[in-house]
Order: structure tokens, then C-alpha cells, then sequence
């Protein structure tokens, strides 16, 4: 192994093993209320609308890690690129069920969790479930394939670290939870909708395989510092769930994905259980 694959290999296990605080800290706007931002109006999807990806870095002064960060999210997980590490552990999810909400918040349709839905743990450290929300197609790529939908589960610690988990999807069976929601899905608007119980443990996987990188959040602010677990296994989604994610945010059925990002020497880790050798 190079000395700066070494150290790139060093940092990534130190951030995530660390509970060095100073570094997660995120802002307080990146989490009120589980938005990233608490206007989306102020930013697009669109380049050449001046409020594309592109520029975000320039649109408000908080944003500039948009433009200069070198932790950013989404990025290509690249087979060759990925170091298989199986002390990562098996992810340790302690779901329960609680009340949820659901909203439109401008370019994606989100899900809250009002009260206690369970945690997760990342070395040691509980991340509390916070809320989900939808992009298509998917942000992160899979060796250049990028695909039809993305999921992510926003946690936070309680020093205000966060942990996202992410599903991507490709066409085919319509996804249980999403079929669960897809009434609200089509109904929902700016107001927050009371869905009732909803249980995150009807979340499904498929694997126990999962990428492992640091990185950021994927809208603005782009704030650096976030653990995220990519799930390795694809798992699929109706063309009809798709059609009404897209079709209920506000830039109409055009994407709501960010472009990926230079992965500027970060490692990336995959954990592979033992036991199960070359299966999903």
C-alpha cells in the first residue's frame, strides 16, 4: 500500500472511529427541523438558472463549502477504488415504530418521525433517527451506473453528528414503504401531513454489505463531516413511484439529484461479513 493511500486509508478510519467532537459539529440550520436548508426556493437542480449545482457555492455566504469543500457527496463508488474492511462491523439498526409526518419541502418529499423511531450505532455511538426523503434519479453511482432512485435516512448523535444511510433502486417491484406512502406521496403539500405510526424497521435492506466514506450533505449548505452508508445491494422500485416522487416536487419531473463529486483522495471502505463470502 503508498504512503498516501495509507494515509487517506488512516484518516477515513480515524473520522469514523473518532468521537472527537470539534470536527462533526454541525451547524445548527443544517439540522433545525431535519431540513438541510429551511428554504429550498433559494437553490435549483437546473444550471443555467444561476441557482443550479454549480453555483450554490455563490448563491449565500454559508454555502461556500459548496464550491470548495473536498468532502463532498454524492461521489462514484468505484469498485477498484473501495478497500474491504470487515472490522467496520455489521450496521446495528434498533428501529421502532412512532409517529410520522410527511411534507413537501420544495425539491424532495420528506418523512419526520415525531418522538422516539430508534437509532442507530456507529462505533459505539448512537445516532438518533431523525427523517427519510427521496432522490431521483440516485446521487451516488455505482461504478458510472447511475440509477432510477435514491433514499436516504438522515441520523444525528447528540453532539449534532450525522449519519445518513443510503438505497439506491432500479425498476422493477414497487418498494413496500413506498407503497405504504403513496397516497400521501401524491396528496402532500407544504403542510405537514400526520401519517400515523409508521415503522422504520419496515425499511428494507436486502444486504449487509455497505460502503463506507465521509463526506457531506448533498444540498446546502453541503456541510462536511457526515458518515455516510451506502448500501451495496440495488434493490427496485415501481416506474409509478418514481413518476410520483418526481412529479410532486416543485422543479416538476426533472431530477432532484446532485451531481457527483471528486472524491479528492478520500477512501472509500466496504464491509463484507465473513460468513457470507461473494453473496449480497
Amino acid at each position: 500500500m503508498t504512503k498516501p493511500i495509507f494515509f487517506f486509508f488512516f484518516f477515513l478510519a480515524s473520522l469514523i472511529f473518532s468521537s472527537h467532537h470539534s470536527f462533526f459539529t454541525i451547524c445548527s440550520a443544517a439540522l433545525e427541523d431535519s431540513d438541510e436548508v429551511g428554504d429550498e426556493t433559494a437553490f435549483t437542480y437546473l444550471e443555467g438558472t444561476g441557482k443550479g449545482p454549480k453555483k450554490w457555492g455563490q448563491i449565500d455566504p454559508q454555502w461556500k463549502v459548496c464550491d470548495n469543500g473536498k468532502m463532498q457527496s454524492p461521489i462514484n463508488l468505484l469498485d477498484q477504488r473501495v478497500k474491504v474492511f470487515p472490522k467496520l462491523g455489521k450496521l446495528k439498526r434498533e428501529y421502532k415504530p412512532a409517529p410520522a409526518i410527511v411534507k413537501n419541502r420544495g425539491h424532495d418529499i420528506t418523512m419526520r418521525w415525531n418522538g422516539d423511531a430508534g437509532k442507530i450505532k456507529i462505533n459505539g455511538t448512537d445516532y438518533r433517527l431523525l427523517q427519510c426523503h427521496w432522490h431521483s434519479p440516485s446521487e451516488h453511482t455505482f461504478n458510472g451506473s447511475r440509477y432510477a432512485l435514491e433514499f436516504h435516512i438522515v441520523h444525528v448523535s447528540s453532539t449534532r453528528k450525522i449519519a445518513v444511510i443510503g438505497i439506491v433502486y432500479k425498476y422493477g417491484r414497487p418498494d413496500p414503504l413506498l407503497s405504504k406512502l403513496f397516497h400521501h406521496i401524491k396528496s402532500v403539500g407544504k403542510e405537514e401531513v400526520d401519517i400515523g405510526i409508521i415503522n422504520p424497521g419496515d425499511i428494507k435492506f436486502g444486504s449487509r454489505k455497505y460502503y463506507r466514506y465521509i463526506g457531506s450533505l448533498t444540498v446546502p449548505p453541503c456541510t462536511e463531516g457526515v458518515i455516510w452508508t451506502i448500501v451495496k445491494k440495488v434493490r427496485t422500485v415501481s416506474r409509478e413511484q418514481v413518476h410520483a416522487l418526481r412529479e410532486a416536487v416543485h422543479d416538476g419531473y426533472e431530477a432532484n439529484a446532485r451531481p457527483t463529486q471528486e472524491l479528492d483522495g478520500r477512501p472509500v471502505l466496504l464491509y463484507t461479513p465473513r460468513n457470507i463470502g461473494g453473496s449480497a
